[in-house]
């Protein structure tokens, strides 16, 4: 039996932001994981599909090069990417546990479950604590319909040996339209199933149908207020049998209609730790659990399940535990982009949620759309498209939105201005950056 001051269930980026910070004050600590260290961002997610991003936006640079003078003769090697994108993968993962070596956390290999507050098991071993964090994340949830076997999870679509010739994408968040933005770029026949009528539910109205527009006429075939009720294998293909009644058939199906908080098997309930419907762990602002000694943060509480918040709530968590330094996270002004082509990137209040919370009287809402001057030599008709929410009686800036190239990377710096909470009038007096996308942030009238 191992006696630690701190356990860490799950090392993924707020586990291992916890377990780093804990131990970087004198505390003994271990961290638990049954995969490789890293998480899901780094290992299934984020940085694996940014690669794959990065890949898709070949094809869209090689296809507009002979306007701009380069005669390039193209091929695509799925197999090339995926060898360079796992060895990628792989060498984060040992860097990460070189950090855990480096800051002497130690990292125990397998499964962890509950014995009781202070206490777990892994790989038949006890090990207990002072207190245990729980950080596992979530887990892709796959749809309750005949045959849903025959489909995969983002998880799985990055060990396909060969690009799919036609995938049906079932899910209109994040993940789904993300990757059918990179499997249309790189050759797949794509099609995008939609349980509504627009993709992204949550972000500002106007750019999700904007958005649902570009990814339409770049050649998504895109279904909406449809279902699929059965998936059956016939030959080589997957036939998908719809709510419409019609069907299609494809050579692969990918779920990504949403993620659960992975808490399943820690055995929960028989030592207090409360869930709600849905798996998610109830914690207070100090991501303190309905159990004494245990705490849980990160998608496995189903807050704000993004990397950068996951990362901020195990530093602020040492902090506050272990630091005699206590420290909350901000909630509000968070960016975030999806990085489809055009690229999505946001921060603050969408038009809705300010009207919600302000009243449409008290609300200016700015926008433009143009043709970016990339463009101008491409002939294609895409536009960029941006958008500020202001209040009327303060002037601040409640939102900033945006559609096109960089828009992730705008909306990043974007965030420190509305964190200060800086005014339209702000925005006006600041000089432009031309020529730019970016310059029609402060150019709005």
């Amino acid at each position: 039996m191992a006696t630690f001051d701190l356990i860490v269930i799950g090392a993924g980026s707020g586990g291992l932001a916890a377990a780093k910070r804990a131990a970087s004050y004198g505390k003994t600590v271990a961290i638990c994981e049954s995969d490789r260290v890293g998480g899901t961002c780094v290992i299934y997610g984020c940085v694996p599909k940014k690669i794959m991003v990065y890949a898709s936006q070949f094809a869209h640079a090689t296809s507009n090069a002979k306007q701009y003078g380069w005669d390039i003769n193209a091929s695509f090697s799925w197999e090339t990417l995926k060898t360079n994108r796992d060895q990628l993968i792989d060498r984060l993962n040992t860097l990460h546990i070189s950090f855990l070596e480096k800051s002497n956390v130690t990292l125990l290999t397998g499964e962890a479950v509950f014995n009781n507050a202070n206490s777990i098991t892994i790989e038949g071993n006890t090990h207990t604590a002072e207190t245990i964090l729980i950080a596992t994340g979530g887990t892709a949830t796959p749809p309750k319909i005949e045959g849903a076997n025959h489909a995969v999870t983002s998880n799985a679509l990055f060990s396909m040996p060969s690009l799919p010739e036609s995938i049906a994408i079932i899910g209109g968040g994040y993940i789904g339209i993300e990757f059918a933005s990179i499997l249309n770029a790189l050759g797949s026949k794509v099609g995008l199933i939609l349980r509504k009528n627009t993709i992204l539910r949550g972000f500002d109205n106007e750019c999700r149908q904007w958005l649902q527009t570009e990814l339409s006429q770049s050649g998504i075939n895109i279904l909406t207020e449809t279902e699929v009720t059965q998936i059956k294998i016939e030959g080589s293909l997957k036939k998908l049998s719809l709510s419409t009644g019609e069907s299609l058939s494809v050579q692969e199906t990918l779920f990504a209609i949403g993620r659960h908080p992975n808490t399943n098997t820690l055995n929960l309930a028989p030592i207090g730790v409360k869930t709600d419907s849905n798996g998610a762990i109830q914690v207070d602002d100090s991501y303190q659990t309905s159990a004494p000694h245990i705490f849980a943060l990160g998608d496995c509480t189903n807050r704000v399940n993004l990397t950068p918040v996951a990362i901020a709530e195990g530093r602020a968590f040492a902090d506050t535990q272990f630091g005699n330094n206590p420290q909350s996270v901000s909630y509000t002004n968070i960016p975030t982009a999806v990085f489809t082509t055009p690229e999505l990137g946001t921060v603050g209040l969408s038009q809705e949620e300010a009207t919600n919370t302000y009243g449409d009287t008290d609300i200016k809402v700015y926008k433009t759309d143009f043709k970016a001057l990339f463009h101008s030599l491409t002939g294609q008709t895409t536009r960029t498209y941006m958008k500020l929410i202001v209040q009327k009686s303060t002037d601040k800036v409640l939102g900033a939105h945006m559609i096109g190239d960089g828009a992730g990377e705008i909306c990043q710096s974007l965030a420190i201005a509305l964190q200060m909470g800086a005014t339209k009038a702000d925005f006006d007096r600041t000089m432009a950056l031309h020529p730019s996308s970016a310059e029609e942030f402060v150019t709005m009238r």
